[in-house]
């Protein structure tokens, strides 16, 4: 009788790619599946999306139906089309944008298993890390994106050419407003990097602290730039949301720093013409014993050969 032995199976490609085993054919067939699973997971969301684009329509038409005269008394919201398929191209493009926020997941986690084996154990964990923080965060200038087009939108049609009849194109306004919402979140991405820079050790808790009036400069120059109204209000929130998350960050990275024992190295504090001290007392060493005097002894003598010994 013959007992069936469970059948051993070979290395991960995980494993493979960890130890560096997996040829330069491999990676390419591995890339080709991963981006095949990511494009039918981003299909699926897709169909989703153009299932969802409608109300994702109306929630980003309502800072433009909110203004006062727009709404008519049977309750519609009129906005105007230009060409006869633009309708029907933006809500391919809204769902395409649901489709993409839907598969987020599957997407994300195929590229992260192609990168994932060529880093160490300690930038996985940082990885995952930055990852869990930076969806909330894109999520939190999302938001503030939404409210300044919600409070900024009244401001731009009031401050024009008065006397013209308010009626917006569909396609220009749902990009502007698209537009704002990525410029926002991408925004509120800035503390990671800094951490990063942190994490890394390319930059110090203090360095970064010394930096805050540069940081504060640029966050008010950037936040006067992206914002849509000349109004003082959009651009002051956005840019105290930003020194903020920057103070947070070095909050964060002073932590770092501290578990790490960075600032406590030998030579930490000491200029570069500066001696440093010594940590502990030298000893002081007695003078030995006078060495013996030892005869030289003589060279041997060369040999003198003759001529007619070298024929």
């Amino acid at each position: 009788m013959r007992l069936a032995l469970p059948r051993r199976r070979g290395p991960s490609k995980f494993q493979q790619a960890a130890d560096g085993s997996m040829t330069l054919v491999d990676h390419i067939r591995e890339l080709r599946d991963r981006l095949f699973r990511a494009s039918i997971a981003i299909v699926l969301g897709f169909i989703v999306g153009f299932w969802l684009a409608d109300p994702v329509f109306d929630l980003l038409k309502e800072p433009y139906c909110n203004l006062p005269g727009i709404t008519k008394a049977d309750g519609s919201c009129p906005m105007t089309q230009l060409g006869p398929a633009d309708g029907f191209l933006l809500k391919l493009k809204i769902a395409l944008w649901v489709g993409l926020i839907v598969a987020a997941p599957v997407w994300l986690y195929q590229l992260w298993a192609f990168i994932a084996p060529g880093l160490h154990r300690n930038e996985r964990r940082y990885a995952y890390a930055f990852a869990a923080i930076a969806a909330p965060l894109f999520a939190a200038g999302a938001g503030l994106a939404y409210f300044v087009v919600d409070k900024g939108l009244a401001f731009l049609l009031e401050s024009g050419v008065t006397g013209l009849d308010t009626q917006l194109e569909v396609t220009r306004y749902i990009a502007f407003v698209t537009n704002m919402i990525l410029i926002f979140g991408v925004a509120f991405e800035f503390p990671l990097l800094v951490l990063m820079l942190n994490f890394v050790g390319v930059a110090s808790a203090k360095r970064l602290l010394s930096w805050w009036r540069v940081a504060v400069f640029v966050f008010f120059l950037f936040s006067a730039i992206v914002t849509p109204t000349p109004d003082p209000f959009g651009m002051t929130a956005l840019a105290i949301c930003l020194c903020a998350l920057y103070f947070m960050a070095v909050g964060v990275a002073f932590l770092n720093d501290k578990r790490k024992g960075r600032g406590k190295e030998i030579y930490a504090g000491i200029a570069d013409d500066e001696v440093s001290p010594l940590s502990h007392d030298p000893e002081p060493v007695e003078a030995g014993s006078r060495a013996e005097t030892v005869t030289p002894v003589e060279a041997p003598k060369p040999i003198q050969s003759r001529y007619d010994d070298m024929t």
